[in-house]
């Protein structure tokens, strides 16, 4: 039986995916009021990933995490303990500064005018693209929330959810399981804590001392050299062994060899009968069919219940309401 968490999740997110219908989001909204937007913030994300290699899955974790609340607003951006960023499943979250640096440098082109969501929902992209993956033109218009929703932030998926939470959430925002599969391969770059998987090692399914044993065993030890039991939860760990800086289909292959970092990741080839399965094999096999579904699925998940016209605003500073 679901848990009252999930149920009342379920219901906050059919009201997301019920909002999303009335969203006007078009990707030449800024084309006579901010028309080098793009150029901007590919400037400074370039600039940035010269201070940190890691820099452009880190922003693309920010568009996730703030549209899987409330929908994509910018809401966690907003400072205060009582925001979303002080938020358990937000506290590994990075690249905030980055943010910042493009809002800054929007303002003195075209004060007043680009949206911290549409900074995020656009960075995002331009950091796929950047990191070598597929280009897509992103439907902008969204506005900044005037609140945060920290309440809202146990609607975000974590690495410990099971296959069927997971696709149940996404498809409660009208996200199947193609989209689940390929926003899940975004996971091609970046890396992870090594909380977020310890219990795959030491104590799975709760089993003291158990192994996830969908985990291949040489991976399984080489993650528990990198992440000991009783050592530090925060070291970081490549989410793509194979090529955890570039923005390609290894991360399927990965599935396939059993050497997913994240349950959530390897639930999608090791659940048995899921249709998840064939996915991942035809996004392993082509990079091009990856590439080609990614963007459609971004684009879907950065239309959840945008704030458009008069609602919200277009904040002067990220990080606090005008």
């Amino acid at each position: 039986m679901a848990s009252f968490h999930m149920i009342t999740t379920l219901l906050f997110l059919l009201t997301i995916m019920l909002g999303a219908s009335n969203a006007q989001l078009s990707a030449t909204f800024y084309a006579k009021t901010c028309p080098n937007v793009s150029t901007i913030v590919s400037n400074v994300l370039q600039q940035a990933q010269g201070n940190d290699i890691w820099i452009f899955p880190k922003i693309v974790r920010l568009h996730f995490h703030d549209c899987f609340v409330h929908g994509c607003d910018a809401s966690l951006l907003l400072n205060g303990t009582d925001g979303e960023k002080t938020a358990t499943p937000n506290l590994s979250t990075e690249g905030y500064e980055v943010i910042d640096d493009i809002k800054t440098a929007l303002e003195k082109a075209c004060p007043h005018v680009v949206s911290c969501a549409d900074v995020l929902a656009l960075a995002a992209q331009i950091s796929v693209s950047l990191g070598g993956g597929p280009k897509w033109q992103v439907p902008l218009g969204r506005r900044d929330s005037l609140t945060a929703h920290r309440e809202g932030t146990g609607s975000i998926p974590t690495g410990h959810e099971s296959l069927a939470n997971i696709a149940t959430l996404f498809k409660s925002v009208g996200l199947d399981s193609t989209d689940l599969v390929a926003l899940s391969g975004v996971h091609t770059f970046g890396r992870a804590r090594c909380a977020a998987f310890m219990d795959r090692l030491y104590n799975f399914n709760n089993i003291t001392g158990k192994t996830d044993p969908t985990l291949n065993a040489t991976y399984a030890n080489t993650l528990k050299q990198r992440c000991p039991k009783g050592g530090d939860s925060k070291s970081l760990i490549d989410l793509d062994e194979q090529s955890s800086l570039t923005f390609d289909n290894k991360y399927f292959s990965n599935l396939q060899n059993r050497r997913g970092l994240l349950q959530t990741d390897q639930e999608l080839f090791s659940t048995n009968g899921a249709e998840t399965v064939a996915i991942v094999n035809r996004f392993a096999s082509s990079q091009s069919q990856f590439f080609s579904s990614f963007p459609k699925a971004m684009i879907k998940m950065g239309n959840l219940n945008p704030l458009t016209g008069t609602n919200g605003e277009i904040r002067l500073d990220c990080k606090k309401v005008n």
